[in-house]
């Protein structure tokens, strides 16, 4: 779990910092051949590849809503005026990657989910801000609605993650449907 940690705190670092010098693509480089990794050794691959490339879409829709809405403004790798940035799509997948690992723990809690995902959204993105990758307007509104944005979508993200869990292998219960250890 400890390599899944550092693997993506330094993935967002990377992304976050490439971004910033105007060289976004070398973050999507970092969190492909990560996102390569944690799918090589996934027990289910599949499965894992699915929930990926859902929350990265998904992720990718949500920071578009908020750019959309005035509250960022990203300087570096906006394809579409109006949405996100491409390089975000590969930081939500370096989130994804932590969903069955890092942040499993939080399966049985929502409440505590949602929690860390209203203070750690946040700050994540004012980080960001602080390392030039991305402009808050007006910065107490943005706050506020990526806090209660990111207090839904972590425990919504974790519960997916759940149901598409490809680290563990599924054991089958007296029913005889799978459950995940």
């Amino acid at each position: 779990m400890g390599v899944y940690l550092a693997t993506t705190q330094i993935g967002w670092l990377v992304c976050v910092m490439s971004a910033a010098a105007q060289r976004p693509w070398w973050g999507c480089a970092y969190a492909l051949i990560a996102t390569a990794g944690h799918l090589t050794f996934a027990q289910r691959p599949s499965s894992e590849a699915r929930l990926v490339v859902t929350i990265a879409a998904s992720g990718w829709v949500w920071d578009s809503a908020v750019v959309h809405a005035g509250l960022l403004e990203y300087p570096n790798g906006v394809v579409l005026n109006g949405s996100a940035p491409y390089w975000l799509a590969a930081l939500w997948a370096l989130f994804a990657i932590q969903l069955n690992t890092v942040l499993r723990w939080l399966r049985q809690r929502p409440l505590i989910a949602a929690l860390v995902g209203a203070i750690g959204g946040p700050a994540s993105y004012r980080a960001g801000a602080a390392l030039g990758a991305v402009h808050v307007n007006e910065p107490t509104t943005a706050l506020v609605v990526i806090a209660a944005g990111w207090a839904l979508i972590l425990p919504a993200a974790i519960a997916i993650a759940a149901r598409w869990d490809g680290v563990t292998a599924p054991v089958c219960i007296g029913n005889g449907r799978p459950r995940h250890e």
